[in-house]
């Protein structure tokens, strides 16, 4: 059965009609009825290597499948708002060219690594033709819209494998937030429950690839942006090495912690889609030579059900307790008082819940053959006092300017020609000036280039270092293979409710360590709280050991089977929520 997308779907393209529309169809027959229920049996959860049976099968076309994809959307996207963009026209233009491909290479046809996967990809990431709202209305304003001239790295490698591209999923302004509202788009809501937060900033992505509005999608990262959001949805969420993967071409929040990564349902879907990802790229310094560095691919050589035995798992100490790391660290001029009231202000206490289910989940990996070592040496307080001097605020407008020279609309590559046109500066969330810490009286932070700064190793590179260092050191001396903790210090919270007496700011985590030292870490679903809302439980490993760590995280799924699809509604509590 063809479902026919009607054309109210030109108005989801841009986002005046999501989820709203209705199909322009006749009641459906006995046999439709039951080719559509055959359908849904086929594509509900369906994985990366079961799509390629079904194509080589001929039991469905790309065109067949990427329609069943947009119904959902249009079916459930007004309550969740997951899905921000749908690019309805070219998706079916490029299942349609893609059905044409295999038809005329009848049976020696040999199809991509993913080919016909549809997918979306996070609003901040630019795709030819689209406007990269980054989640803020700023790139919306009529006549001066952020509209890419041309595809992200990671998005032309995905073309190139074959993926389809639905549409660019909803995200907060800027990628700044725990929690998923944006100015652009409005709410978005948890999939099991949609009156709870699905965490920040890649909520838009974690909600539709696990209400299977698209088979998986990027998430991008630079405090926990992947893996908290991923934590409260059911899915995995790969933080890779920093340098594996280029981030050429997508809006940066801070581009000296900034990463991406694939989102899937599975770990094997998300290795596959890492594959692909990954690679040089000239435009990011970062990603040159790593093929030097890295393991050797594919890393889905490395998903053996048997990776874990043997394996020693670290608990960081500080996690465990609550230590706050400040979000971009602290510059090397702070003064010690300055130092201890944010690492104050940054602290987030474990909940019990939290850590009840945390205890739960690690029995999988025992399960599996791995040790688990909990000690209070295990990087504890002191660490995230070093790693909280890895200060990148000074530099956040350096990779503002970067990217609007490259990927900005044809009228504004700058943020000073963007003030020009539009009449209103960007916010100093992403070219600096104003920093939260003058609410105490401090000045602001100058804007620097990280290359020509002369406080550049105080700052950044030598606590980094050092951070790294106690890292590698904790792990040799304990003769550990990882570590791993909660992707979140509490449970999704209810965003009808206030949270510590405010308005809900999410699930909040203590994991953007990760970050300031670009180590590769990975959520997989670790169980449920009580209530029905997903439980994520993250590993991280050393840097460029990608493959082992997908292995350990397959290993772990394998042996619990954690992954429960959560139960659509098509009416609710939070109706189109903006």
């Amino acid at each position: 059965m063809r479902i026919r997308v009607s054309a109210c779907l030109a108005l989801v393209v841009v986002g005046l009609l999501s989820g709203t529309c209705l199909y322009a169809q006749d009641a459906p027959s006995v046999n439709a009825r039951a080719s559509q229920t055959a359908m849904d049996r086929d594509l509900l959860e369906v994985t990366i290597p079961r799509l390629e049976e079904l194509y080589r099968a001929h039991k469905y076309t790309v065109t067949e499948v990427v329609e069943w994809y947009l119904a959902r959307i249009a079916r459930y996207n007004g309550i969740y708002r997951a899905v921000q963009t749908v690019d309805t026209q070219n998706a079916l233009a490029t299942a349609a060219r893609e059905d044409a491909e295999a038809k005329a290479g009848g049976s020696g046809f040999r199809r991509r690594p993913m080919w016909g996967v549809p997918i979306v990809t996070k609003a901040n990431t630019s795709i030819k033709g689209l406007v990269t709202t980054d989640g803020w209305k700023g790139y919306l304003i009529p006549g001066h819209e952020l509209v890419a001239p041309k595809d992200a790295t990671i998005v032309a490698k995905l073309r190139a494998a074959g993926a389809v591209i639905l549409g660019q999923t909803n995200m907060p302004d800027f990628a700044a937030s725990d929690t998923n509202r944006s100015t652009a788009f409005g709410r978005t809501g948890n999939a099991y429950d949609v009156r709870f937060s699905p965490g920040g900033s890649s909520g838009g992505t974690v909600t539709a690839v696990t209400s299977n509005f698209a088979l998986l999608g990027n998430g991008t990262d630079t405090g926990n942006s992947i893996r908290m959001p991923s934590a409260t949805s059911s899915v995995v969420g790969v933080f890779p090495t920093r340098g594996l993967v280029s981030i050429t071409g997508i809006a940066p929040l801070d581009w000296l912690l900034d990463n991406t990564g694939p989102i899937a349902r599975t770990v094997t879907d998300a290795t596959i889609a890492l594959d692909v990802m990954a690679g040089e790229d000239a435009a990011d310094a970062r990603t040159v030579d790593f093929t030097a560095k890295a393991q050797r691919g594919p890393y889905t050589q490395y998903l053996k059900t048997d990776a874990l035995k043997g394996k020693r798992f670290g608990v960081p100490a500080f996690i465990l307790a609550g230590a706050g790391i400040a979000f971009q660290g602290i510059p090397a001029s702070a003064t010690a008082s300055e130092v201890a009231e944010d690492t104050e202000d940054a602290r987030e206490p474990l909940r019990p819940e939290t850590r009840a289910a945390f205890i739960k989940a690690i029995e999988g990996l025992r399960a599996a053959g791995a040790t688990v070592v909990f000690d209070d040496s295990i990087l504890p307080d002191s660490f995230a006092v070093t790693v909280g001097r890895v200060g990148t605020f000074p530099y956040v407008k350096e990779g503002t300017e970067k990217f609007l020279a490259e990927y900005g609309p044809a009228e504004y590559h700058s943020a000073a020609e963007y003030a020009k046109v539009v009449g209103s500066p960007l916010p100093t969330t992403i070219i600096g000036g104003a920093d939260p810490a003058t609410r105490r009286g401090r000045p602001a932070i100058v804007q620097e280039s990280i290359e020509s700064d002369p406080q550049a190793e105080a700052n950044f590179y030598a606590p980094r270092r050092k951070a790294l260092e106690t890292y590698n050191e904790t792990l040799d001396r304990l003769q550990l293979d990882g570590f791993v903790y909660p992707a979140t210090q509490m449970p999704p919270p209810d965003e009808t409710m206030p949270q510590n007496g405010k308005l809900s700011e999410g699930p909040h985590s203590d994991t953007g360590w990760v970050n300031m030292i670009g180590v590769p870490a990975v959520v997989v679903p670790g169980g449920f709280y009580p209530d029905g809302l997903p439980f994520g439980l993250e590993i991280s490993a050393r840097r460029w050991e990608d493959g082992d760590l997908l292995g350990w995280a397959y290993a772990y799924e394998q042996a619990t089977k954690h992954r429960r699809p959560p139960v659509l509604v098509e009416n609710g509590l939070l109706p189109d929520a903006r």
